[in-house]
């Protein structure tokens, strides 16, 4: 007889705290499926999100969310908590220009407590929410959910350390799905884990920590140690017991009959910090995803029933592709290139040079700052590192990058991937502000590509500059399709260069709004207004020759540029004014991203919203001359 479904009935957490252990298991057996099929639609992350559901399920049911807060570290795996959180008839606009976002945003729903894409936060903002919570007097639970790679960043143990000393009321998930710290779990364990969570256990242990603290203080010591070591050689956790945190663990994350005594006797506890320890498999439930080597981390469209995902024929490389293969090159000339990368070397393109130069690439883990000073170590030691690290990552390494990087003038290549905007991630890793923060820092050069040819000379200036930081950036996504040239040149330091000559309008382009650039030309020059198009290459050095020469030949000059307020077109300002170009009646603009965070969609629907694309250029122009323009001319 076939079971009645249970996730229609469904609507908020509250509708399943009443159900049964087997009426959960039977939910979340819905709840993957539901996923499953949603994720087929839209893409997406499915492997974390598969490998929590029953998690998930648990935590809702023996919590009262949203009174009781329940904050997701990165939040890859957050779309079951969607479905169950009133979302479930927007879960196929997951990552879509005006769906949902693929990861918790405080904006959208009250449970999402703490919105998150970067790793290694939640445990910091438990700790926040505890505190919070003492001072009001307020008596709610604080969970953080945190998996086994993100506990590895330098963040998660710093607010562990700060839990441990204040004591903080608040309970720690630590989801271990990659066996990476996990002894085999099995019946044994889970008896153990409920067996030191439950009352009985504990009022044992506070009873005989009571009489031990009337003993002389060096066998009060000698007690405390035992007890400690004694209970973690058996479960497991005593790092974090040395950290001040309660260890329960490990359990098996997918079997509720071991999650739910555990998570109830947990929350019951009136001491605190407690680490859970929870074993999961990433992908489970679904065969492809359990079989694949990334566990369907991140996936496109796919075929339910096969697993295959859609493909589409790029047309041209990514540039992420075009920097890997030209690092190999320049490591092929120099044995003192090596590459460091943050626990992103498929996504850096670091994975291409690290399967020909294993010995000279290092993936530090979710560890932006270690990467940044292990960078300058090594450069000061006369080896030529690439640090490729996402624009938006790189900001967590920004006290390391002006410290132990500009101040002392080493020789550190920054490969900055996914600058601009990203498309489906959205605003939490849109590479929007490097230009502007690196660009404050003495003895820095700053590049970005055009093109994929500009790319690949790009990486050879780095290679060959050795009196300073230098930094290249470069978007997500296919690149144009144009040839590399060979010899793959360096580029001459703080020269740009002119692409196409007019006489009325100039148009200075740093990065790839340069092919819009050429666009818009061809729209003004129709409309009778001859357009100079230039390329920056290097936002610093400036190469205040050619930003005079603009300036001197051209009744308007616009800088574009993919990045905040406070970047190239305020270097270029600056160079303007202190020149007195502006004497001579120069109307110029800078065109920028928009000073709001600009939430996902496909990237040219965002750079559209962002006035970034070729007609609005030519209704910058047109508004820089005080003209009005014709309906329709832009786009003509």
């Amino acid at each position: 007889m076939s079971q009645t479904p249970l996730l229609d009935t469904v609507n908020l957490p509250a509708d399943i705290r009443e159900f049964s252990k087997e009426q959960l298991k039977q939910l979340a057996d819905e709840l993957r499926t539901e996923v499953i099929d949603a994720v087929s639609v839209t893409g997406g992350h499915l492997g974390a999100g598969l490998g929590v559901v029953e998690l998930t399920v648990a935590l809702h049911h023996v919590f009262e969310t949203p009174k009781d807060k329940l904050i997701w570290d990165v939040s890859h795996q957050c779309y079951p908590h969607k479905v169950l959180t009133g979302r479930r008839d927007r879960i196929r606009t997951l990552r879509q220009g005006g769906g949902l976002s693929g990861f918790t945003k405080r904006a959208e729903s009250e449970y999402d407590d703490f919105g998150a894409a970067h790793s290694s936060t939640s445990i910091s903002a438990g700790v926040g929410f505890a505190t919070a919570r003492d001072l009001k007097g307020d008596d709610n639970h604080v969970v953080s959910v945190i998996g086994d790679g993100a506990i590895t960043a330098g963040m998660a143990y710093e607010a562990m350390n700060n839990a441990g000393g204040m004591n903080s009321r608040m309970i720690v998930i630590l989801n271990d799905n990659d066996m990476s710290i996990a002894p085999p779990v099995g019946a044994m364990s889970a008896t153990l884990s409920k067996m030191v969570s439950s009352r009985t256990y504990r009022k044992v242990r506070r009873a005989a920590k009571g009489a031990a603290e009337h003993m002389p203080k060096p066998v009060y010591n000698t007690a405390r140690k035992a007890e400690e070591y004694t209970r973690g050689m058996v479960t497991g956790g005593t790092l974090f017991e040395e950290l001040g945190f309660y260890y329960v663990g490990p359990i098996d994350g997918h079997d509720m009959d071991a999650l739910l005594p555990v998570l109830k006797n947990c929350r019951d506890m009136k001491e605190g910090p407690i680490l859970i320890h929870v074993v999961t498999q990433k992908g489970k439930g679904y065969a492809p995803a359990e079989a694949s080597a990334d566990k369907y981390h991140g996936v496109s469209k796919f075929n339910v029933i096969t697993g295959e995902q859609a493909k589409s024929t790029p047309n041209a490389p990514s540039y992420t592709k075009i920097f890997g293969d030209q690092l190999i090159a320049e490591g092929a000339k120099d044995d003192r290139v090596v590459a460091v990368t943050a626990a992103m070397p498929g996504g850096t393109g670091v994975k291409q040079f690290w399967e020909t130069y294993p010995d000279r690439c290092f993936d530090v883990g979710i560890a932006e700052q270690h990467a940044v000073t292990f960078a300058a170590a090594m450069a000061a030691d006369g080896m030529k590192p690439f640090c490729a690290i996402y624009s938006t990552f790189l900001q967590r390494g920004y006290d390391q990058v002006v410290h132990d990087v500009a101040i002392q003038n080493l020789p550190v290549r920054f490969a900055i991937d996914r600058a601009g905007l990203v498309g489906a991630d959205g605003p939490t890793h849109a590479g929007s502000f490097d230009i502007g923060y690196l660009g404050a820092l003495p003895n820095f050069v700053l590049m970005a590509a055009a093109d994929e040819a500009e790319l690949a000379r790009m990486v050879a200036t780095a290679a060959a500059h050795d009196s300073g930081p230098i930094a290249f950036r470069y978007p997500r996504g296919e690149a144009t399709g144009i040839a590399i040239p060979d010899p793959v040149l360096p580029l001459e330091i703080g020269k740009g260069r002119i692409i196409r000559k007019g006489s009325k309008i100039a148009l200075l382009s740093y990065g790839t709004r340069l092919s819009e650039c050429l666009t818009a030309a061809t729209q003004l020059d129709n409309l009778g207004l001859s357009t100079t198009v230039a390329d920056a290459r290097f936002a610093k050095p400036l190469d205040t020759e050619l930003v005079r020469e603009l300036a001197q030949e051209h009744d308007v000059l616009i800088t574009i540029e993919e990045g905040a307020t406070g970047g190239f077109g305020g270097f270029v300002m600056q160079e303007l004014a202190n020149t007195g170009q502006f004497d001579h009646g120069l109307k110029f603009r800078t065109m920028v991203l928009p000073d709001i965070f600009i939430d996902q969609d496909s990237p040219a629907n965002m750079y559209k919203q962002a006035g970034l694309d070729a007609d609005s250029i030519v209704e910058t122009v047109f508004k820089a001359l005080g003209r009005e323009m014709a309906a329709g001319a832009s786009s003509a």
